[in-house]
């Protein structure tokens, strides 16, 4: 069974969140996904609007999810690579190069291309501005 693992905040969950689940899991057969925790959103500046529990939920109900797992510092994408027998590791390509030394040897790197014109940011801009969802 080829393993895949991918990592996010996952906040305000959008169509580019689950393209990037759909096409991580297309990589292989068992999908873990590493769920940011807000102490480590704190860390990295970001607020959510969706609890850390919250957003687990959300992203354990996607068919294209097998496993979610909390992410709490940057030094655990390694060691869960080791650990859970990982083989592909999958991140936005707005990431591209950032973890290719650190898992080199350990596991293949996939940087997937961003879904175009959405990201978490764009759509708390759109609500903030009063404009609302796009549609």
């Amino acid at each position: 069974m080829k393993k895949v693992i991918t990592y996010g905040t996952f906040d305000l969950f959008h169509v580019g969140h689950l393209n990037l689940l759909r096409r991580a899991k297309e990589l292989g057969d068992y999908l873990v996904v590493a769920v940011s925790s807000d102490g480590f959103n704190a860390v990295k500046d970001k607020r959510c609007a969706y609890s850390c529990e919250d957003r687990c939920a959300i992203v354990k109900a996607i068919k294209y999810v097998d496993e979610v797992i909390v992410e709490e510092r940057w030094e655990q994408k390694a060691e869960d690579v080791r650990r859970l027998g990982i083989e592909v590791f999958v991140m936005g390509d707005d990431w591209k190069g950032r973890f290719d030394e650190e898992l080199k040897g350990l596991c293949e790197v996939v940087y997937l291309p961003r879904t175009e014109n959405i990201s978490t940011t764009s759509i708390k801009i759109e609500i903030r501005k009063g404009d609302g969802a796009k549609g």
